[in-house]
């Protein structure tokens, strides 16, 4: 997992217990709760980073059919 940063955040009291029964009802921990509550609103916004692509795995390489056994070999 990525390294957190940590930051202190103050809240009103009563900001901080609707978070926190919010956080409870989804069995979320407070903390998971914001970061979920500010992912969503980076994402709906378009400001969340992207992150890149995967590579696409290149195709294997075709192989030759085995040549016929009773063939004579080539030079």
């Amino acid at each position: 997992m990525a390294e957190r940063k940590p930051f202190l955040l103050r809240l009103d009291p009563a900001t901080y217990a609707s978070l926190e029964r919010w956080a409870a009802d989804e069995l979320r921990s407070l903390n998971a709760q914001i970061e979920y509550l500010l992912r969503n609103a980076l994402r709906d916004v378009g400001r969340l980073p992207r992150l890149a692509p995967a590579p696409t795995p290149e195709p294997p390489a075709p192989v030759a059919p085995p040549a016929p056994p009773d063939s004579p070999p080539s030079s």
